[in-house]
């Protein structure tokens, strides 16, 4: 291999042998969203500020490690007062993909833009789609109507145990979701539904995510449990991750990164039971993994407490992760950087309990990252999975700009 070869694959294609990028940590706090996009009216979005109305609703956030990176600095936020040097680079991402679901979100943070929104059903799928699931999968159906997950269980227990059928619903985002109690439908066989449900789902009802609900207990004691599945759309272009890969980085998936890309250029996946079991895989890969992408999403800020509209619920959940951001912290080197970002909003202060159309925070630090260096606003969630490509020395993605050489203090790229 020659010299040149080398430097490339070691990451040091544009920054020199001075400086070499072992490894990058992305870190999608899910729905942390930090106030509406420019078209968030044409959403149903306009007012919408996950951080913003939520700090203010409790009074104040408590995330020290966070607002050391310059959370602060991108927002006014109560409780967060902007750092004097913040410890990283700081600013905010503008969605540029049609939609507001998760699946648009990271996609787009790795490179791909979504031109056409996914279809959606604020109607219910329609009623030969239904009964064509029931003949392929052999059980009825019942809910088939945009509901929240843990109210239409309720809802429908009884029925559902009497009968054995599955109960399908969806939202305002474009999902098909079917839910069982483990002891009426096996997991295995719900899973089974949902591949036949996915095979389906495509071209015209192509929705984002077919999405296995299984949930446990008794009427008014119900609880969905931690064995829920997503099942995505491939990805219609290389991310970032694909292009990684073929560079020579190992990626590592924390959570529902690996069905997000429907398996796509994450070839290691780590499943977590909640954020704390989340941030202590990140904890554990940063302490053992010396080189890879480590890519991860924490979703209780989303499921548990943004649908929910539970403000306090979600404000805890910022604060434990802050807990555990400085163990994280502690562990990076001189080849790391550290990326914290989300994929859309799901303000937990307003009437909606869908994902709100909103900006996301980018906050990065790590070895040779410029302290204190203000990123302003990116037009694209793509510039992320560009800058990645960039650091690493791999093939750019399709769409983003990347905003590597401002980052390491290197001057604009020419």
């Amino acid at each position: 291999m020659t010299r040149r070869k080398r430097i490339r694959r070691a990451g040091l294609w544009r920054w020199g042998a001075e400086r070499e990028l072992r490894r990058a940590t992305v870190v999608v706090l899910d729905s942390v969203g930090i106030g509406g996009a420019p078209d968030a009216a044409s959403y149903g979005d306009e007012g919408s500020n996950t951080l913003g109305n939520l700090a203010r609703a409790v009074g104040g956030l408590t995330v020290p490690n966070v607002a050391s990176l310059g959370l602060g600095n991108v927002a006014d936020l109560e409780g967060v007062p902007p750092a004097d040097t913040p410890a990283g680079a700081y600013g905010r991402m503008i969605e540029r993909s049609a939609g507001k679901d998760s699946i648009n979100g990271h996609w787009e943070l790795m490179g791909v833009v979504s031109q056409q929104a996914f279809p959606t059903y604020p109607e219910g799928f329609p009623p030969e789609l239904i009964a064509d699931f029931e003949e392929r999968c052999g059980h009825e159906v019942i809910g088939n109507r945009p509901a929240s997950g843990t109210v239409i269980i309720q809802d429908l227990i009884h029925e559902h145990r009497a009968t054995g059928a599955l109960i399908v619903y969806t939202s305002a985002d474009s999902v098909f979701q079917i839910a069982a109690h483990e002891e009426v439908v096996p997991v295995e066989e719900l899973y089974r539904c949902c591949e036949i449900a996915r095979e389906m789902l495509m071209g015209e009802h192509g929705v984002a995510r077919v999405i296995a609900r299984p949930f446990v207990g008794e009427p008014g004691a119900l609880r969905r449990t931690d064995r829920r599945r997503d099942y995505a759309l491939p990805p219609p272009a290389p991310t970032a991750l694909d292009l990684l890969g073929e560079a020579g980085v190992h990626v590592c998936g924390v959570g529902k990164i690996q069905q997000i890309f429907a398996g796509k250029g994450v070839p290691e996946s780590h499943h977590v039971v909640d954020n704390a079991d989340g941030c202590r895989i990140i904890v554990e890969r940063l302490a053992q993994q010396a080189e890879a992408m480590i890519f991860a999403n924490l979703n209780d800020f989303d499921s548990r407490y943004g649908h929910r509209n539970n403000a306090a619920g979600y404000a805890a959940a910022l604060e434990e992760f802050d807990g555990y951001l400085g163990e994280m912290l502690s562990l990076l080197g001189p080849g790391d950087v550290f990326v914290i970002t989300a994929d859309h909003g799901c303000d937990p202060t307003t009437p909606s309990t869908d994902h709100s159309r909103e900006q996301v925070p980018l906050l990065v630090t790590g070895g040779g990252v410029v302290p204190g260096l203000d990123l302003g606003v990116r037009e694209s969630f793509a510039d992320l999975g560009a800058t990645l490509c960039d650091l690493f020395g791999a093939k750019a993605p399709p769409d983003g700009a990347s905003f590597a050489a401002e980052l390491m203090g290197k001057g604009a790229v020419g």
